[in-house]
C-alpha cells in the first residue's frame, strides 16, 4: 500500500471523523494528546509553520492561535474542505492545501517549524516524509510530531480490566510483526451508540514500526533528536474523563521533537 491508497481510506473516513471529533468525542485527543503536545511545543509566535496531515484542522487552529502563520496540508480532500470551511467561518490566516506529505509542494527552507499531529504513522513511505520535512524546514527549524506509541500499540493489543472495568495492564504482542497495510475498523468509543450506529466505522490502515526504526529513520533524514515525551493523564483529568484511565497504565502516545541542524557542519554523520 502506498500513500495514495492510504489517503483514499482517510478520505473515506473524513466525513464521519470530522463530525464526531468536532462534537467532542475524540476524548484522547482533546484531553490528553493535544494538550501535552502543545505543552511541549516551543514558542512559535511570529513564525511560519507547516502542519503535515492536518485533518479537519483542529490542531492547526490551536497552533495558529499561538501566533504562528500556518500552512497546512492533507492528502484527503474532504478533510481540507472541512478545514477550509472553518477557516472561512472563523479566520486565523491559515492556508490549507490538498497535498501529500510524501511530496510537499513547497520550496526548500520554506518554514521555521513543522508539526504533525498523529499523522506520520499513517503514511507508509515514512523515510520520504521525513526527508520532505527536512527539505522544507529552514536551517535550525524543528519538527514536532505525535504518533501512537509503537511499544504499546503493536498489531496485538488488549486492555486487561478487573471486575470494575478498571484497566490494570495492557497486553501487547506481535511487536516485530510487519503488519503494514492491515486495515483496522473502529469508531470513537465516547460517541453515543445512537450516533455511532448511524455512521460508518473508520477504516484505518496500520503501518506499525518498532521504535528503533522510527529513530533510525529520523537520524538518517539528518535530524537531531531534541525532546521526547510520553503523555500520562493526571488524576484530575481521569476524574473528569474516566475513559482516559487506561492511559495511566501504559503510554498511548509518543511525542518527539527533532531539529534540522543550523549549518551543514552540525549535520549527523
Amino acid at each position: 500500500m502506498d500513500h495514495v491508497t492510504a489517503g483514499n481510506f482517510w478520505n473515506g473516513n473524513a466525513e464521519a471523523w470530522s463530525k464526531l471529533a468536532r462534537a467532542g468525542y475524540d476524548i484522547y485527543r482533546d484531553h490528553l494528546n493535544t494538550p501535552a503536545f502543545l505543552e511541549m511545543l516551543p514558542p512559535v509566535d511570529g513564525l511560519h509553520g507547516i502542519d503535515i496531515g492536518c485533518g479537519e484542522g483542529h490542531n492547526t487552529r490551536l497552533v495558529a492561535r499561538r501566533g504562528a502563520t500556518m500552512t497546512a496540508i492533507d492528502i484527503a480532500p474532504v478533510f481540507i474542505r472541512h478545514a477550509q470551511a472553518e477557516e472561512t467561518r472563523a479566520p486565523l490566516g491559515i492556508t490549507y492545501q490538498e497535498a501529500s506529505a510524501v511530496q510537499l509542494p513547497f520550496p526548500e527552507a520554506s518554514f521555521a517549524f513543522a508539526t504533525a499531529f498523529m499523522s506520520l504513522h499513517d503514511i507508509p513511505e515514512l523515510d520520504q516524509v521525513l526527508a520532505e520535512a527536512f527539505r522544507v524546514l529552514q536551517p535550525g527549524g524543528f519538527l514536532q510530531f505525535s504518533i501512537l506509541h509503537p511499544c504499546f500499540n503493536p498489531p496485538h493489543r488488549r486492555n486487561c480490566r478487573d471486575e470494575d472495568r478498571i484497566t490494570y495492564a495492557i497486553e501487547v504482542g506481535d511487536y516485530f510483526v510487519d503488519a503494514r497495510g492491515r486495515i483496522d475498523e473502529w469508531i470513537f468509543g465516547a460517541a453515543p451508540k445512537a450516533i455511532s450506529d448511524r455512521l460508518p466505522k473508520f477504516k484505518v490502515p496500520r503501518f506499525h514500526r518498532p521504535i528503533s526504526e522510527w529513530f533510525n529513520l529520523i537520524v538518517a533524514a539528518g535530524f537531531s533528536l531534541e525532546r521526547v515525551s510520553e503523555p500520562c493523564p493526571s488524576a484530575e483529568t481521569v476524574l473528569a474523563h474516566p475513559t482516559l484511565q487506561d492511559a495511566q497504565v501504559a503510554a498511548y502516545f509518543l511525542h518527539v521533537r527533532v531539529r534540522k541542524p543550523a549549518s551543514l557542519g552540525q549535520a549527523n554523520p
